[in-house]
Order: C-alpha cells, then structure tokens, then sequence
C-alpha cells in the first residue's frame, strides 16, 4: 500500500471508494527520474504552470513562458529554467527562498497531454547556464522528486497562433512590457527599465492600458 497520501486524501479516497485505485495509479505512473520520452515532452513545449507556496503558507500559481526548449532537462534528476523580466515583485521566485517545494504543470493543449513534476527548487544568480538565457535574471534548477503523467481528457484543444513579442531572443532588443508605460509607474521603474520604456512611447493610464489587454494588444 501506498505511503505517500495524507490522512485527508485518505478520507476522500475511502469516501468515494477510490483507495485501490489511487495506491495503483500512484504504483503505476509515479516516478522519480526523467525519462526520455519526458525529456522530449518537457523540452518541446514554450509554457508551463508553476506553484510555489509563501511563508505563511500562502500558495501561488503562476504563468511561465518563452521559447520552445527554455526549460531544460539537465539530467534524469534535475530540470532548469530561466526567470525573466516580469513586474518586479518576485513573488514566485521569492517563494522558493521561504520554501523551496514546487510544483510545475507542462500542457500541451494542441495533442493534448500533460505532465505534472513536483521537485526542490533553488536559484542561483550566477548559473552559468545564464550565458545560455538572453534576457534571464537568474536561472531555477529542480531537484526532481517525482514526475506522473495525467489523463489528458479535461484539455480543450487550442492551436498555437504565435509567439509573443516579449520573449527574449540573441541579439535582439527586448520591448518593454507596455504596462510599464502606465504613468502611475514612471517613477518606479527601475533603472534599468528607464531609457526602453521612454523610447518606446507615451505614458498611457492603466484604463488604456487595460482597455489594450481586452483587445489584445497587451
């Protein structure tokens, strides 16, 4: 019998009749290390979901793009991805210095599948992986615990219409993000952020820029 549920994951599988079910899937999908047919999976796909959880306990989801491949497979027992340029609160990356336990969700919506990965994460601001990231801050290496496939009959079907502008890419100017235009912002960018963000146009006030972000031209 398994050992890797809690007393409350128990209940409910007892309540709705599921513990052989779940001792067998877990026995069955369940694994440590990444495999091949994984590594090929996780390395095809531009996005992932990943949750992290606070200091107090709070967890938060969080949306992580770029290009095909920006999450790597460094060996059977460790994944790395980069962070880039985001709203400067670090609220994921924060996290994983409170607690280093994460959970990341590859979906591929146009075969659908997916797979889940729970695993400890830490930064390193000096990763030499970095030289590999344009545009990174720092890189995230996860230390694989476990990895399941999950049934792929929930996912709606989308097809893939185009990358983002704002993904990073050698030896070519990243834009800014457009929110940074707001102009309830424009004495709190960081230095960094200043000259790109006055060269790509006038202040805008957050109703237009939400009004851009209904159109889709966020």
């Amino acid at each position: 019998m398994s050992t890797m549920f809690s007393s409350t994951q128990r209940a409910l599988q007892d309540r709705y009749g599921t513990t052989a079910l779940a001792d067998r899937v877990s026995m069955i999908t369940m694994h440590p290390e990444v495999t091949d047919p994984e590594k090929a999976f996780i390395e095809s796909r531009d996005l992932f979901f990943l949750s992290t959880v606070d200091g107090d306990g709070q967890p938060t989801c969080s949306y992580k793009g770029g290009a095909v491949g920006f999450v790597r497979v460094v060996d059977a027992g460790t994944i790395a991805f980069p962070s880039y340029d985001g709203n400067g609160m670090y609220l994921s990356m924060g996290n994983i210095g409170s607690h280093a336990k994460v959970g990341l969700l590859f979906i591929d919506f146009e075969t659908p599948n997916r797979l889940r990965l729970h695993g400890t994460a830490s930064i390193d601001h000096a990763d030499p992986l970095l030289a590999e990231y344009p545009g990174a801050d720092l890189i995230v290496r996860v230390a694989v615990s476990k990895l399941f496939v999950n049934c792929p009959r929930y996912i709606h079907q989308y097809k893939k219409l185009g990358d983002s502008v704002y993904v990073p890419k050698a030896d070519c100017a990243t834009p800014p993000a457009k929110w940074k235009r707001i102009d309830a912002f424009g004495d709190a960018l960081p230095a960094r952020d200043v000259a790109a963000v006055a060269a790509a146009g006038a202040a805008i006030t957050f109703d237009d820029y939400m009004a851009d972000v209904a159109a889709g031209k966020g």
